[in-house]
């Protein structure tokens, strides 16, 4: 703590120049008139007055001793003494990153393995995109879900645990059974393309705004095809990634071992990716999603770091503290005193 105190520094250093302030008062202030002395005189009246003033000097000596270290405490607290923390460098600049997941009803297939055992494909996906959540420091990520509907689950926001939360607490079919592909998009590129959100993003510069859009199936409803999806994002300078996910071979459905390929729609999805200028990837196990998003990490690299910054911790609240404390023991020391002498 001591070793502390010797690397503050003054938000306010002026304030320490009302230290000499008592000194000044006492020194050039007028006195206060003496009181008439209207006591009855005795023979060993200056032997009590001796020891009055004897007493009175003692008390005298203490109270200015405490007066004077409440008034530098309470200096330095108004100073705002201040320590320099850890050295940070936040990054410069971010990309505005839009997660679209199908929740459609073929994501609950059972043919990726992950740990040793035979698991959902949303459950791989969960998994993939948590480690990939965790690598975008510095981007404004937003998650999209989409079934038969699409769904703007979590906005634009730097805040990648609770894009995290709301993934990991998406179930299958909560958007409908079927896959609105079209949809899917076309909602992502609105929620890209909306004036609010970009006027919230001022350090967000045109050609970052990318949407990743993972999908086991087939356009089969909504209102917007892939292609007219592909147009607004091409004319809005949105960039689309998409994966075809899902295996090819055997899958586990409540312990029967069963054939279950995954229908993709490879060509639509290439053609989307590429009239974005985007790119189409195909994963067919959870080690192969994972090295798409390695991927995907090194063509959409998040922002370099920027300047270095040392945030200013407070330290105020000690000398404060230890004004008051000083204040009330002199309180309490006169209290005794006072019941002492009656």
């Amino acid at each position: 703590m001591l070793s502390e105190i010797f690397d503050w520094q003054f938000a306010w250093p002026w304030l320490l120049g009302a230290l000499p302030l008592p000194w000044l008062v006492a020194r050039f202030w007028p006195p206060a008139p003496s009181a008439l002395n209207t006591a009855l005189k005795t023979p060993f009246a200056s032997d009590l007055q001796t020891l009055s003033s004897a007493g009175q000097l003692r008390r005298r000596v203490r109270w200015r001793w405490s007066a004077l270290l409440f008034w530098l405490l309470l200096c330095v607290a108004a100073a705002r003494p201040q320590l320099l923390g850890e050295a940070q460098q936040p990054p410069q600049t971010g990309r505005d990153l839009l997660l679209a997941v199908d929740l459609s009803g073929s994501m609950g297939a059972q043919d990726m393995r992950l740990g040793g055992r035979m698991v959902d494909r949303l459950t791989a996906v969960k998994a993939v995109l948590g480690d990939f959540l965790e690598r975008r420091a510095g981007d404004r990520v937003g998650l999209l879900l989409f079934g038969e509907r699409a769904y703007a689950v979590t906005p634009l926001t730097l805040d990648r645990n609770s894009v995290r939360q709301q993934l990991f607490d998406s179930v299958i079919g909560m958007a409908g059974r079927e896959t609105a592909i079209g949809d899917a998009i076309a909602l992502a590129v609105k929620r890209l393309a909306d004036p609010e959100e970009k006027a919230s993003a001022s350090d967000t510069v045109e050609g970052q705004r990318v949407v990743i859009l993972l999908t086991d199936g087939v356009n089969t409803a909504g209102s917007i095809g892939p292609e007219r999806a592909a147009q607004l994002a091409e004319s809005s300078k949105v960039r689309v990634h998409t994966i075809g996910f899902g295996g090819e071979g055997e899958s586990n459905f409540f312990g029967l071992r069963m054939q279950q390929p995954a229908q993709i729609d490879e060509a639509t999805l290439k053609k989307v990716s590429e009239r974005t200028g985007g790119r189409y990837f195909r994963a067919r196990d959870t080690q192969e999603l994972a090295g798409i998003y390695a991927e995907l990490d090194r063509i959409e690299p998040t922002a370099k770091l920027g300047e270095v910054v040392q945030p200013r911790i407070e330290r105020y609240r000690l000398p404060l503290g230890l004004a008051l404390l000083v204040a009330a023991l002199g309180m309490l020391l006169t209290l005794l005193r006072r019941e002492q002498s009656a």
